[in-house]
């Protein structure tokens, strides 16, 4: 299987992690099923948990950028129907 290289061009840098051994030995059978090396197993594993924080740390401030919005809009409702009441009132 043919999994691609994100940053190809960018150098490599080397690190050293510690593992339980279970943990290990699960990374490396995937990387066997996979038939990629164990540091591609690690990298995919990085790139999509990095990507998922981004997804989470996005959709809380887009949450929090609407967060105000209906909750203003309907202290405007509340605004105009009141406003409204008195005008009505004094017509009738």
């Amino acid at each position: 299987m043919q999994l691609g290289y994100t940053d190809s061009v960018m150098p490599n840098v080397k690190t050293a992690i510690s593992l339980q051994q279970s943990l290990f030995d699960r990374v490396k059978e995937l990387a066997q099923d996979l038939e990629v090396p164990r540091s591609r197993v690690f990298v995919l594993a990085l790139e999509e948990f990095i990507r998922r924080h981004e997804n989470r740390n996005l959709l809380t401030r887009i949450n929090a950028a609407y967060e105000d919005s209906p909750e203003s809009e309907r202290k405007r409702l509340r605004q105009m129907r009141r406003s409204h009441r008195r005008i009505v009132e004094g017509e009738w």
